[in-house]
C-alpha cells in the first residue's frame, strides 16, 4: 500500500465489535490490528479482560489503550462478562446478551459520527436466542434497530461477489419466501449499491434460478417463468442494461468468475457461500447493503471449537472485512 493511501485510510474511522465474547472473535481482532498498524483510526467495542485472556492480547491493549498511539486505536469496555466463569468456546446466554450490547454501544457511536463503518466479529445465534433476542443473525439485528426495510446480504471474495435473495431460510421454505417484490428491491439496491459503495459506473449483473438448468423453461419448477422473469422484465425498465438472467446457476458464477458479471444474485444461502468457500473463503466478507453505514463482517462463525486456542485463528476474513468497510467508506465519502 502506497503512503498516500494509507494517508488517506488513516481518515476512515474504523468500530469493531468482538462479537461473541467466547468465540474466536477477540483472537482474529488482536491479529488483524496487527497486520493493520496505521491502516486507519480503530476503535474497538467488547469487554477488555475477555481480550486479555487472549495470549499476548495484554501488551498490544497496554502499547495502544494508553500510549501516544492511543489514537489509531481506542477501546471501550462495557466490561460486561462474568470473570469468575469465563471460558472460551462456550454457548451461554451471558455472552448472546454481551455481544448485543456490543452492537447498541457500536450503534450510538454511528449515531454520532464517532466511527464512519462498522466491522462485526462473529456472533452465535444459539447464545443470541437463550439471551431472549430474536435474530437469525447481524442482518436482522441492524434491520429491527436501524428502521430500515429493504437491506440486502452481499458476500464477497477476491474472486467472485452475491447478493442474496433470501438468507437464513430453511431449503424447503425459499421458494414460497420469493416473490417479485423483494427480488426487485434486492437487484435495484445491489445496483445502486455496486455504483455508490464500490463506484462501478455499469454494472454487470447476473440473477440465478432456483431450479436446476433454471427450469429448462417450466419443465423443472415454475418460479423462473412465474417471478423471476417477470420482475427482470420490470426492472429493466429502470435499469437499460447490465441485467441478465434467470441463468443456470453453475453457467452464471462460472462466468462471474471469469469476469463477465459484477455480481452474482443468488436465490438462497448456499447457491452463494459454496462456490465463495471454494474458491477463497480467507477473503471472504459479508456486507449489508441499505444501512446507513458501511457494515462488513468476515465470513466465518464463533469456531468455538478453536476459541481457546488463539494459534489456530486465522484473521485473514476479518482482515479483508477491515479493508473493504475502509474502501467503502471512502467511497461514500467521495459520492
Amino acid at each position: 500500500m502506497s503512503s498516500k493511501t494509507s494517508l488517506i485510510s488513516n481518515s476512515i474511522k474504523v468500530g469493531i465489535t468482538i462479537g461473541d465474547p467466547s468465540g474466536i472473535g477477540p483472537a482474529v481482532i488482536l491479529k488483524a490490528l496487527n497486520e493493520l498498524k496505521g491502516f486507519a483510526d480503530f476503535t474497538i467495542i467488547g469487554d477488555n479482560w475477555v481480550l486479555s485472556r487472549v495470549p499476548k492480547v495484554q501488551k498490544f491493549i497496554s502499547r495502544y489503550g494508553g500510549g501516544p498511539e492511543e489514537s489509531k486505536v481506542k477501546f471501550n469496555d462495557l466490561n460486561n462478562v462474568d470473570r469468575r466463569r469465563f471460558s472460551f468456546g462456550r454457548i451461554r446466554a451471558e455472552y448472546g446478551r454481551a455481544s448485543i450490547e456490543y452492537l447498541d454501544f457500536a450503534l450510538g457511536l454511528l449515531k454520532k459520527k464517532q466511527i464512519d463503518c462498522l466491522v462485526t466479529a462473529p456472533i452465535s445465534k444459539e447464545a443470541v436466542n437463550l439471551a431472549g433476542f430474536n435474530y437469525s443473525g447481524h442482518t436482522e439485528y441492524f434491520i429491527r434497530n436501524t428502521g430500515v426495510s429493504d437491506v440486502v446480504m452481499m458476500l464477497i471474495n477476491d474472486k467472485l461477489r452475491f447478493s442474496l435473495a433470501t438468507r437464513h431460510l430453511a431449503l424447503s421454505k425459499v421458494a414460497s419466501n420469493l416473490n417479485k417484490h423483494k427480488l426487485y428491491n434486492n437487484i435495484l439496491l445491489t445496483y445502486r449499491s455496486l455504483r455508490k459503495v464500490f463506484g462501478i459506473k455499469n454494472p454487470r449483473i447476473v440473477v440465478c434460478g432456483i431450479n436446476p438448468h433454471a427450469s429448462d423453461n417450466g419443465l423443472i419448477g415454475k418460479e423462473e417463468n412465474t417471478i423471476i422473469k417477470p420482475c427482470l422484465k420490470e426492472i429493466r425498465k429502470v435499469v437499460k442494461a447490465g441485467i441478465e438472467g434467470p441463468l443456470p446457476s453453475d453457467i452464471a458464477i462460472s462466468r462471474a468468475a471469469d469476469g463477465q458479471y459484477d455480481c452474482v444474485v443468488a436465490i438462497y444461502h448456499d447457491q452463494a457461500l459454496i462456490p465463495l468457500k471454494l474458491t477463497s473463503a480467507e477473503s471472504g466478507v459479508n456486507l449489508t447493503l441499505g444501512l446507513p453505514f458501511i457494515r462488513t463482517s468476515p465470513l466465518h462463525g464463533t469456531a468455538f471449537d478453536i476459541a481457546n486456542n488463539s494459534k489456530l485463528a486465522d484473521p485473514s476474513s476479518l482482515i479483508a472485512a477491515i479493508r473493504l468497510a475502509v474502501k467503502c467508506a471512502l467511497n461514500l465519502k467521495r459520492a
